[in-house]
């Protein structure tokens, strides 16, 4: 398919990391595996919008890959070293700088804020894995996804607290989870009380240098101002593309107030999933353990991470958005994977749709998606695989009906992604119901299948109105 001028001007933007002290990078994609990304990421910016997006992929203990793409602001293409905003995904380094005072006998999870931050409704009651986990019951002081006009004057962190923490509870300590930024500003108070220094004071000291993480900044005093750093960029419907309005001083304070190339986080996911020289093994299983609530249930949320397990795989992750910037970071311990996107953009969903393809081309999928995806292939190959039809899906899928399918579909490239909504059962036969995403459209599969044989009955991709 030949490449739309917007896409390869993306992709003449892209530069390809550099090798750097520190970083390994002895497991790379094949070449292959290289130009699907590519070929991804400057789809993904080309259909959203969003004027950048740099990844990072890790496999197998080691950065696989990394490049950036688009401009990081007006007339500056955005490269490996461009820092970007992480949002909230700053908040596990919060939960890691606790979690190493506790290894330091300074405090324990279990204790309660009071004994670090008086003043707080039942802060006798609520414990630091509580306000860890979004569990404490403490009103969220920015639900919303812009940035309110107060929260562009400067704030202090006790300031924040003497508004949504000394107030009646959302719900009783424990009960709920629902996600509070505000437990988090309690978090960096206490860092700071038992450490004796700030809080990005000891990360840089006790996570960044020991891990190699050299790119890493703070944005909350000021915005990011290096000359190859990111502008992060607003948009209303579809409107102009502008530069977004920076929050005040103090309101990113413990919760959203890290910078870094995506290589940098990279480090941090290889180090979560081998161990290194930061959290002891205690401390990771309390980072990455579901956190249980009073009523029995798991909140899905560790320590500054959420924390699943889908198809029998363990998934961490988190995402990150503040003004002007969307991030997303997965880690997939169980395959030695992990993915990272951080884009300069609140608007256009780029960071979820680059990471869910990403995680569609490099991870094994469930065996129903994966037989789906290699069938859309062939028949877009001009080809059919009869011994997985049935002798009515053979009769069905003349040597017209494959012509006609591979002329209809291959111009439309690889799907991109394939996820199934639907698995049922209706006359004896599965029922399965896919969306297929390819590069600039979507599509539906509805298959019927023989559920002893897995043979299909139907294969019938259908583009709808």
């Amino acid at each position: 398919m030949r490449m739309s001028l917007a896409l390869a001007m993306l992709l003449a933007t892209a530069t390809p990391a550099a090798a750097r002290v520190g970083i390994e990078t002895a497991v790379a994609l094949s070449a292959a595996q290289r130009a699907e990304v590519d070929a991804i990421a400057a789809e993904t910016l080309a259909a959203t919008g969003v004027p950048s997006a740099s990844i990072a992929i890790v496999q197998r203990g080691a950065i696989a890959y990394a490049r950036a793409y688009g401009q990081a602001r007006p007339g500056v293409r955005a490269t490996t070293e461009t820092r970007y905003a992480i949002g909230s995904i700053s908040k596990q380094f919060t939960a890691a700088a606790v979690l190493l005072l506790a290894q330091d006998g300074k405090l324990t999870l279990d204790d309660p804020v009071a004994a670090y931050v008086p003043g707080l409704t039942r802060g006798g009651e609520i414990t630091v894995r509580q306000v860890l986990s979004h569990t404490s019951g403490y009103r969220d002081y920015w639900p919303q996804d812009f940035v309110p006009a107060l929260m562009t004057r400067p704030i202090n962190a006790q300031g924040i607290l003497t508004r949504w923490a000394r107030i009646p509870l959302d719900y009783a300590p424990g009960a709920e989870y629902r996600y509070s930024n505000t437990g988090f500003t309690v978090a960096g108070l206490i860092v700071e009380k038992q450490a004796g220094q700030p809080l990005h004071a000891l990360l840089q000291a006790r996570v960044f240098a020991p891990l190699g993480m050299t790119g890493v900044t703070e944005i909350d005093t000021g915005p990011l101002g290096g000359p190859a750093d990111s502008i992060g960029h607003a948009r209303w419907a579809l409107g102009p593309v502008r530069p977004a309005v920076k929050e005040g001083a103090g309101w990113l304070y413990a919760i959203g107030e890290l910078a870094m190339r995506p290589t940098d986080l990279a480090l941090w996911n290889i180090n979560l999933m081998k161990g290194g020289p930061v959290l002891s093994a205690a401390s990771k299983a309390a980072m990455t353990t579901p956190v249980m609530m009073t009523t029995g249930q798991p909140a899905n949320y560790g320590l500054g991470l959420d924390v699943r397990t889908r198809n029998g795989k363990r998934v961490w992750s988190h995402g990150g958005a503040v003004s002007g910037y969307v991030a997303d970071n997965r880690i997939f311990p169980d395959e030695d994977l992990a993915l990272t996107v951080l884009t300069n953009a609140e608007f256009g969903g780029a960071q979820d749709a680059l990471s869910d393809r990403l995680q569609f081309l490099l991870r094994q999928q469930p065996p129903k998606i994966a037989a789906a995806r290699d069938t859309l292939a062939t028949f877009q190959a001009g080809a059919i695989d009869r011994t997985k039809f049935t002798a009515n899906g053979n009769d069905y899928y003349t040597d017209d009906a494959v012509r006609d399918l591979a002329r209809t579909l291959r111009p439309l490239g690889p799907a991109r992604l394939i996820t199934l909504d639907a698995d049922r059962l209706r006359g004896g036969l599965t029922v399965e119901v896919y969306t297929v995403t390819f590069a600039a459209r979507r599509a539906s599969i509805v298959v019927r299948a023989d559920p002893a044989t897995g043979r299909y009955e139907q294969f019938v991709v259908d583009f709808g109105a």
